[in-house]
């Protein structure tokens, strides 16, 4: 592992009491982060490790409704403070009086903190900027960030090792400690609980006669990432006659998407929209996942849900499903871009939803 040779002569890294850790979004990164918090966590585990993030992702890391400081429980396992932003917003209205207030106070919050080191493990110039504005005296982040000039920020430039990102992430994190070891942790049991929510997914299920079920996703971040719609109806209609359930999850301005499917299933997949705290208490009870790159995606990958990943523009060698048993489905025709494409991906397109029914079908036989 490289990083900034004059880290090597300050023992006092090694003495983190402090730690900050920014990934303000979106659902699937932040997921791909907290492998690396688990090893903060283990390598420090008296240090008090806080996370700046956007509000909308904040009950990945504290169940809603719970305190986001204090001592750690399993509805927040592994953070003792979460400090959120809501920068969309704030841009909205830069000069308004709510959000000149709502930043001042979270800037406090985190300053009063007053964190030994913050890794910024997003690599853009405005989380950069947010870890450098923390107060923290060592600021770590990759040598080659996702935004170059984010760099001009960090105190400690990392060279990030691996071809997933979570390895990447991995790499960075572990630079703080002595002696790293780059074996990726398990995650499973590092999401909040609320047992709230998992009664009201239980009867939720029940409500409904739901045993065995999958999770069918058919939204993602853009239009180049999405299977068509109509097609997850089809996967669904074959499950069922296979016996298996399906649950269609969406999100927020995902309604046509949902709806399309549920039509095309014919009555044999039934719609549910949740919170974060409830779809990770759904995925939890779910045989199998099936959806693109994505968010719920990732979690079902971190939770050791199976997956049948249906991939586009994306490669699936870095940000794939990581660490359960898996099937990724990606046409030769597919070409690796990040550009967010609104207009279909042509080797999508040429994935049929035999083929999805078949990894299924391979996942459940183990």
């Amino acid at each position: 592992m490289s990083f900034d040779p004059a880290s090597l002569d300050i023992s006092s890294e090694r003495k983190i009491e402090r730690l900050l850790i920014v990934r303000l979004s979106a659902m699937g990164d932040v997921i791909h982060t907290l492998p690396s918090l688990h090893a903060l966590r283990e390598s420090f585990p008296q240090a008090h490790i806080g996370w700046l993030i956007e509000e909308r992702w904040a009950e990945l890391l504290c169940a809603a409704g719970s305190p986001r400081r204090g001592m750690r429980s399993a509805s927040r396992p592994l953070v003792d403070e979460v400090h959120t932003v809501n920068l969309k917003a704030w841009g909205s209205s830069p000069f308004s009086i709510s959000t000149v207030q709502r930043a001042a106070t979270v800037w406090n919050d985190v300053r009063d903190a007053h964190y030994d080191a913050a890794i910024d493990l997003q690599g853009a110039m405005r989380s950069a900027l947010l870890a450098r504005l923390s107060g923290a005296r060592l600021v770590y982040g990759a040598a080659e960030p996702r935004e170059s000039p984010a760099s001009l920020w960090y105190t400690r430039k990392v060279l990030a090792r691996g071809r997933h990102v979570i390895e990447q992430n991995l790499s960075i994190a572990q630079s703080l400690l002595e002696h790293p070891k780059l074996s990726v942790p398990d995650i499973s049991r590092d999401f909040p609980q609320d047992p709230q929510a998992e009664a009201h997914i239980a009867q939720r299920l029940a409500q409904h006669a739901i045993g065995d079920f999958a999770i069918l996703n058919p939204g993602a971040g853009w239009g180049a990432k999405r299977w068509p719609a109509e097609r997850y109806g089809e996967v669904a209609c074959k499950l069922a006659d296979q016996g298996m359930r399906s649950i269609l999850n969406y999100g927020p301005d995902e309604e046509e998407l949902v709806s399309a499917a549920e039509a095309a299933s014919g009555g044999a997949a039934r719609s549910m929209s949740c919170t974060i705290t409830e779809l990770i208490a759904l995925t939890r009870r779910a045989r199998l996942f099936i959806g693109g790159d994505t968010g719920p995606l990732h979690l079902a990958a971190a939770l050791r849900v199976p997956v049948v990943a249906i991939y586009g523009p994306t490669d699936p060698a870095r940000n794939g499903p990581y660490g359960t048993r898996s099937i990724v489905l990606r046409s030769a025709e597919s070409v690796t871009s990040h550009a967010r494409r609104a207009a279909a991906d042509e080797g999508m397109l040429g994935i049929s939803s035999d083929a999805v029914v078949a990894a299924a079908n391979k996942l459940l036989a183990k």
